[in-house]
């Protein structure tokens, strides 16, 4: 999701309209099992410290997970469920918004092998005219675009009128073409390949594309595909997959005042391809080495095309693959990057990164959105750059 969300006066005053049913519950009952290194990690101590402090700091919850040459450390801190006084546990399951995208990306890149998808292919291939002329550049953007947002094609997130919607209905399922209606006849943001410019309409489209080709939902192909065979038992499609009572509350400061509220069920448009997924931070560790350390779910031709990256995006501190980023570039030493994805929501926020550079994987989720300017989401990304510090110290 975009790092900014602008709302309107109106927009706040209507997130209060809609009533909180219980699709996202909370529980202290789950558990993990397997083995790990937490107790004897010689860093053990600073990666708590550092949660322990920030949930202090006022972040409601976090759970963090470090795999590297010393083992695997997994620690919490802070609450799954403030208003139930319910911890956050190392098993707790949480939205992670837009990490959706790099499962989405390479599901994209398993049919291109498959010879379903072609990456340099116009994109109307596939979508009905109907639809591709009232979208400005989807005529001319190819799948390659969709996926390394070169596309120029309007970003849904940004629209008042998807705000409008969404915090007047917010439990609402949406459906793509629901969706669709607030990009019709809006602005590109520039000529397909001119430059980069993130935009979750992107992976909207490539949801439709894929269901167009294959003929059946993106949503079982997930699963079919990489949720189960990974053994991934602890990841949720939402809305096609019903979530478990052990999943965090999400939160946000609405008003910038110290005061959060809980949005866990204010529904930016999950399982449309763009964002949905929830999980926990062992299946984050499982997915992300699989791709990266193991490279077992995508061929060699479709790891390397995976991971072609753009020319560093507008805010400096990126480079986009076919749905993945080359993340902290801006760092001192050049080697300390990582290849994975950001998470952000109105209530959630998520990293699952793998490190060439030390074969190190880093997963947290954290119930705090940061898709929206708060102190709060000043202190969040404090406490990221803090973390990769440490795992480079």
């Amino acid at each position: 999701m975009k790092n900014k969300i602008i709302l309107s006066i109106a927009l706040i005053v209507a997130l209060f309209a809609g009533c909180k049913e219980d699709e996202v519950g909370s529980s202290s009952n789950c558990q993990l099992t397997f083995a790990d290194s937490s107790a004897i990690h010689p860093k053990a101590q600073v990666y708590q410290n550092l949660i322990d402090r920030y949930t202090t700091l006022g972040l409601p919850g976090i759970v963090l997970l470090i795999k590297d040459s010393s083992g695997l450390w997994v620690g919490s801190s802070g609450k799954a469920d403030i208003e139930n006084n319910i911890d956050m546990a190392p098993c707790t399951v949480s939205k992670v918004a837009s990490i959706t995208k790099m499962f989405m990306g390479t599901l994209t890149l398993m049919l291109v092998d498959e010879g379903i998808l072609q990456l340099d292919t116009k994109i109307s291939k596939w979508l009905p005219s109907e639809k591709i002329e009232k979208i400005e550049n989807a005529d001319q953007v190819t799948l390659r675009q969709l996926l390394n947002h070169t596309s120029g094609i309007y970003d849904v997130i940004t629209d008042q009128g998807f705000y409008l919607d969404l915090l007047n209905n917010p439990e609402q399922h949406w459906t793509a073409d629901h969706i669709l209606e607030y990009v019709y006849n809006k602005p590109a943001a520039f000529l397909p390949g001119d430059s980069t410019g993130y935009s979750n309409t992107n992976f909207l489209l490539i949801s439709m594309i894929i269901e167009s080709a294959t003929g059946r939902s993106h949503a079982d192909l997930l699963h079919e595909k990489i949720i189960d065979p990974l053994h991934l038992e602890n990841t949720y499609y939402f809305y096609h997959d019903a979530l478990p009572t052990y999943t965090a509350q999400g939160y946000f400061d609405l008003y910038n005042n110290g005061h959060i509220l809980n949005l866990s069920n204010y529904n930016t448009g999950s399982g449309n391809g763009y964002t949905g997924l929830y999980m926990n931070v062992r299946d984050l560790q499982i997915f992300i080495e699989a791709l990266f350390a193991n490279k077992t779910l995508l061929s060699d031709p479709m790891l390397a095309e995976m991971q072609t990256f753009t020319a560093i995006d507008l805010d400096g501190y990126r480079q986009f693959g076919l749905g993945i980023y080359k993340d902290f570039i801006d760092r001192a030493d050049p080697l300390e990057y990582g290849l994975g994805h950001r998470g952000r929501d109105l209530a959630y926020s998520a990293d699952a990164f793998w490190f060439p550079k030390n074969n190190t994987t880093m997963a947290f989720i954290i119930n705090y959105g940061t898709n929206g300017s708060s102190t709060l989401g000043d202190t969040f990304y404090q406490f990221r750059d803090d973390l990769v510090d440490i795992i480079f110290e």
